[in-house]
């Protein structure tokens, strides 16, 4: 199965199945002499393990990362890194029913028409469960972005279903467990969610991603543009449908003055490029939007077909999350470094020692230019937005 390696430089390479011993992958490329241990990797993979609310899927998977390789006396050799986490709760009886049929919405038909053989428990390669090992291998390329450009990478959720989050502030985020940028909408959330679970649908989600202290200079026009770059790792997410770099689809309503970025002494007065202009990093915050669909796995009712191609009528019963977008946000971080630290390497190596003349143009101009170039104030803006 080939299609399991995202980077050039800095490579990961996911192995394992849902319902299998374990999941993982090996990191290559990471840069030597980096200090790595599991505490750096660990708490990632705690945002994003299931079982941490009851909105989300109940499987009960501790996700405690070993390091097998790549790592000598608390620093990172240059040789291949393996990451494995050890699966402890699956349930393949769950699944049973499904084996002969498909479930809509879901990867059972194409992967059996694909390959000739499908892994039914849980999803096998399918499955949401595999973003762990990204995770991981992104909690290592966060740290080498961080410590070698400052680069802080932070998401979270800005709609669930119908009900759009407005951004409040940063810190609100790691208080709940919706990570929504909102503390006065999180009753509102519980509500929806325990009302959806108890009628057995789902929903969808969007999540915004930024990453501020990006340097200017990433990426390589034409077909290595660092949107485009982004916009492929992040439709690899499962249930990923849509990806807007800054101002996205908004772009359309705007006019060429409302759009365009324009630049002062002090710096940019608007960021609705997203921080990439030409497939290049301007040095302006990286602001990332996904869309994510409706889970598929849902108890109701659906028409469907067996292996045979007869009609046949298909719920689905085990542990699922009714919204995947609630533990996407750190997924979604996870997925931007991995880009990021890619094409840092590669530009590092073709365009390290490249000096010019002009000034380098600050991320953003002083708040209240800014602010009266996009017709609002500070308190209404969204850091993601800027």
């Amino acid at each position: 199965m080939s299609g399991s390696t995202l980077g050039k430089l800095f490579t990961v390479t996911n192995f394992g199945e849902s319902h299998g011993p374990a999941i993982g992958c090996v990191v290559d490329g990471c840069p030597p002499g980096m200090g790595l241990s599991v505490d750096d990797i660990q708490p990632d993979l705690d945002r994003r393990k299931p079982g941490t609310s009851r909105h989300v899927t109940q499987r009960r998977e501790e996700d405690r990362v070993e390091i097998l390789s790549g790592v000598f006396e608390g620093k990172t050799t240059g040789a291949p890194i393996a990451l494995l986490i050890r699966n402890e709760d699956q349930r393949s009886k769950d699944y049973g029913n499904i084996a002969e049929s498909f479930r809509p919405g879901h990867a059972d038909y194409t992967y059996l028409q694909k390959y000739g053989i499908r892994d039914h428990r849980g999803g096998g390669r399918s499955s949401a469960r595999l973003t762990a090992p990204t995770v991981a291998a992104g909690a290592v390329a966060r740290k080498w972005l961080n410590e070698k450009f400052g680069v802080v990478i932070r998401g979270h959720l800005s709609q669930l279903g119908e009900n759009k989050i407005p951004f409040e502030t940063w810190d609100a985020v790691h208080e709940n467990p919706f990570f929504a940028a909102n503390t006065g909408m999180i009753a509102a959330l519980e509500t929806y969610m325990d009302r959806l679970r108890k009628s057995g649908e789902s929903c969808g989600a969007r999540v915004n991603v930024v990453a501020s202290g990006v340097p200017v200079g990433w990426g390589d026009p034409i077909y290595d543009r660092l949107d485009a770059a982004i916009a492929h790792a992040m439709m690899g997410i499962n249930a990923v449908k849509g990806v807007e770099i800054g101002a996205g689809f908004h772009s359309i309503e705007q006019k060429g003055t409302d759009h365009s970025d324009e630049m002062s002494p002090e710096g940019f007065l608007s960021n609705n490029a997203g921080g990439v202009l030409g497939g290049i990093s301007t040095g302006q915050d990286v602001v990332v939007s996904i869309a994510i669909k409706p889970t598929s796995s849902i108890r109701l009712d659906r028409q469907t077909i067996d292996k045979g191609g007869n009609p046949v009528v298909i719920n689905t019963h085990g542990r699922h999350d009714p919204c995947v977008g609630i533990r996407a946000t750190p997924i979604a971080e996870a997925m931007l470094a991995l880009v990021l630290i890619d094409r840092a390497l590669v530009h590092r190596a073709q365009n390290g020692d490249v000096v010019t003349t002009t000034p380098r143009v600050a991320a953003q101009a002083s708040v209240t230019a800014t602010n009266e170039k996009i017709g609002r104030n500070a308190d209404d803006r969204d850091p993601s937005e800027a």
